[in-house]
């Protein structure tokens, strides 16, 4: 990717932006504009988890240059600001990249922050390491060259995943089946062939969604809140038209879900279940496969199937996830991950060091811990 050469910047404006409508439609042409800064994703951390947003657009000679959902905490003194899947920006544009990075660092200074962390989906690189198709993107490497300069760390607390695979949709379907790795295209036409059938899901199937995600967290091993919680984030992105349901059946009977949240130009795989019946009719190969084809026909150039391992061999967790994803034929994309500014070192040592152990306390316990 072609990197400006870096050049002086000039102050941006900042305006905050107060409406929904307004906020959404300057975010959504942006490059690297993510689900993650929309307006009803802050909402919905207002309600559930206790962060205050605020939707900040950066002018420039009268165009929106660069956008950032703010996400603030307040802990007794202490405040935090989370910048989730942004800011939104073409970080191809150095100079614009150091712009941005200074104003918001002026924020965070001015509004006594312990720590401004930022998250955005910027690659640092295509392909898994030491594999002869892996290499380095040049403007990840410029951003983190930025941030190391200006003294921004590379957070130890990763709120989002900072590996997944990428599908290029703008292939034909017949182009994308065959890109699959022979026994994943195999699974997808033998769910068809054993019965399987996929049916979109509405708000009415929000019950039936968290019954196979509760099931599939008991299986699995890992923690899920109440139904509300989930109602809240599944049935606000659809009746805002970001979120959709397919459901995978056998005969009328449920077998697995995901569910998909779209925005910008990207379509991401973010919830998926099963039951533990009927697996041998490769549902979820089905639903994979049915999700890349809606997300194509809706005019997505990209599907990211979100999350892949932070090391890539067989010890790291989400290696066998992994492995199902990558048989349908995407690309490993490596990105700069969660950067932390700290105007407050001793305050920022003292939350990193602590917090972990209270979430760690709180999870034993069985409550459930607000992550970013």
């Amino acid at each position: 990717m072609p990197v400006e050469r870096p050049a002086p910047y000039s102050p941006l404006d900042i305006q905050t932006i107060a409406d929904r409508d307004t906020w959404n439609a300057l975010l959504r042409p942006l490059p690297c504009a993510n689900i993650l800064q929309t307006w009803e994703w802050g909402e919905f951390k207002r309600r559930t988890t206790g962060w205050t947003p605020e939707h900040l657009a950066f002018m420039r000679a009268g165009q929106v240059a660069a956008a950032a959902l703010l996400l603030t905490r307040q802990i007794g003194p202490l405040r935090v600001i989370y910048v989730p899947g942004g800011p939104a920006l073409d970080y191809t544009k150095i100079s614009l990249v150091a712009a941005v990075i200074e104003a918001l660092q002026h924020l965070a200074r001015r509004r006594g922050a312990i720590w401004l962390k930022i998250d955005p989906e910027v690659p640092a690189g295509v392909g898994i390491p030491g594999e002869p198709d892996a290499r380095d993107d040049r403007a990840g490497l410029a951003v983190s060259s930025i941030l190391h300069q200006r003294g921004w760390r590379f957070s130890a607390s990763q709120p989002q995943f900072r590996n997944t695979i990428t599908l290029d949709l703008t292939r034909p379907a017949d182009d994308l089946l065959m890109s699959m790795h022979q026994s994943t295209r195999r699974k997808v036409r033998a769910a068809e062939k054993k019965g399987v059938t996929i049916r979109p899901g509405t708000s009415d199937d929000l019950p039936l969604l968290y019954d196979l995600y509760r099931i599939t967290g008991e299986r699995d091993g890992f923690l899920i809140r109440p139904l509300d919680y989930y109602r809240d984030a599944w049935g606000t992105f659809m009746a805002a038209d970001m979120a959709h349901a397919l459901i995978a059946e056998f005969e009328g009977t449920p077998l697995a879900h995901v569910i998909l949240l779209h925005f910008g130009q990207k379509c991401w795989y973010f919830y998926g279940a099963s039951s533990s019946e009927e697996r041998q009719r490769m549902p979820n190969y089905a639903l994979q496969w049915a999700a890349i084809q809606w997300a194509q026909a809706r005019g997505y150039p990209v599907y990211d199937f979100r999350g892949a391992p932070d090391v890539f061999n067989d010890s790291d967790r989400m290696w066998g996830v992994y492995e199902f994803k990558r048989g349908f034929g995407g690309e490993v994309v490596r990105h700069l991950g969660a950067w932390d500014y700290v105007p407050n070192s001793p305050l920022y040592w003292a939350y990193e060091t602590l917090m972990p152990r209270v979430l760690g306390l709180m999870r034993r316990r069985g409550q459930h811990p607000q992550p970013a």
